[in-house]
């Protein structure tokens, strides 16, 4: 099967600048086009769309301009793949709230497969999203979660779709005894993996463990790998490890108590199942559906509401060896079972063949009119997210995907 990638030229997304050269280069064996980004991110401008469009009564066109301000703004690769649809059988098309998405998906709706990678952010409530979910060719969810919100907003259990999630590369063998020695770790640990931001969580995490500390008899150190976006508090038991290689993040994950995903929001949360891949507990925050619907599947990990409970489940996992061990044995199961390579890889082609067989018989709905889409009719993207159920999808999901039910 031949694969070849259309991106941009950017690095951070938070800017979109042009770090990468135009033109095509080929990675692994496979070719990929970078197309440069028409302009910048102006933060400032975009925090102002999306208070408008999150926050308040609004227009189509303001979502419009939000999507714009957000970026990456990239006419060139659109227009690329509008004039050569037909090159491709399929298009997979990642992350929904993204420019290259939206208007990919209506350049090439009969091919489009949409894979979201979507959080329960407001984002995922806006109008001009619901159009496109309904009408591409398939979906491909990361959690049983994320499918249950998208049906909720935009009505599209239609649409063929299958919960697939991504895989990773996990080494054949680790050494938590190197990163020990490595890093100078000595005591126990739980581990975070990620960029230190508020945004995810690290805040209530800092205050969290501080506390905990501060009355627990179990000597547990908290150590992060990542980028800090904010400032870490100064603790005898948190260390910074900054950007390590990813020979060292294994054989930390496989080194650590267990790993904390502090965040309120995940589509799938690749460091988790990486954690389970390598046997080890997850503590995960109570306010995310989908961690929380993955520990319940994989009867694999704990997760906290608040402080109290933050403090109870670090002491089990310190103190119940036996619990701990059993829980990460069901995650690497349960990892094996539906987020292994071959897993992973069987369902797309799966999907593939099921749309070969089938006739396009969707289209994406036009947008409205001139005048339609500045009436300010749209409710606040906020309050339209709050209507829909939240928690964690029935741990019987997948075996009922599985049987066909």
């Amino acid at each position: 099967m031949a694969v070849r990638v259309l991106t941009t030229c950017a690095r951070d997304y938070l800017t979109w600048h042009n770090d990468f050269p135009a033109g095509t280069e080929e990675i692994n064996g496979v070719p990929v086009e970078r197309f440069r980004v028409a302009r910048a991110r102006d933060l400032e401008a975009f925090g102002d769309a999306s208070r408008r469009v999150f926050g308040r009564a609004h227009t189509l066109q303001e979502e419009i301009e939000w999507l714009w301000r957000q970026g990456p703004v990239c006419p060139d690769l659109i227009t690329r793949l509008r004039r050569t649809r037909r090159q491709f059988d399929f298009v997979l098309l990642f992350s929904l709230r993204y420019f290259q998405t939206y208007y990919g998906a209506r350049a090439v709706a009969d091919r489009a497969i949409l894979v979201p990678t979507a959080e329960r952010e407001a984002a995922l409530a806006l109008g001009i999203f619901q159009p496109v979910l309904r009408g591409v060719r398939a979906v491909m969810y990361n959690s049983h979660e994320e499918r249950a919100v998208i049906h909720a907003l935009a009505g599209n259990e239609d649409v063929p779709g299958v919960v697939v999630g991504v895989g990773s590369r996990i080494p054949a063998a680790v050494d938590p005894a190197r990163a020990r020695r490595t890093f100078g770790l000595s005591a126990p640990f739980v581990l975070y993996v990620g960029r230190i931001d508020p945004n995810k969580g690290c805040a209530e995490l800092f205050d969290f463990f501080v506390r905990y500390s501060s009355t627990t008899a179990h000597p547990l150190e908290l150590v992060l790998i990542g980028t800090a976006a904010m400032e870490l508090p100064a603790h005898p038991r948190i260390r910074h490890l900054g950007y390590v290689a990813d020979e060292d993040k294994f054989d930390l994950m496989a080194a650590a108590e267990a790993l904390v995903v502090p965040s309120y929001y995940e589509s799938l949360s690749m460091a988790a199942l990486e954690a389970w891949a390598l046997g080890r507990p997850v503590v995960a925050n109570a306010r995310c559906d989908v961690l929380v619907g993955q520990c319940l599947r994989s009867n694999a990990g704990l997760y906290y509401g608040d402080a109290l409970e933050f403090a109870a489940v670090l002491d089990c996992l310190a103190g119940e060896r036996r619990m701990a061990e059993a829980l990460g044995r069901n995650g690497r199961e349960y990892v094996a079972r539906h987020y292994s390579w071959p897993v992973v890889e069987r369902k797309y082609l799966e999907m593939f063949d099921r749309l070969t067989a089938e006739r396009a018989s969707r289209r994406i709905e036009p947008l409205p009119g001139w005048f339609a889409r500045r009436r300010p009719e749209i409710p606040a993207a906020s309050e339209r997210l709050a209507l829909v159920p939240a928690g964690p999808a029935m741990a019987g999901e997948h075996r009922r995907e599985e049987v066909g039910v």
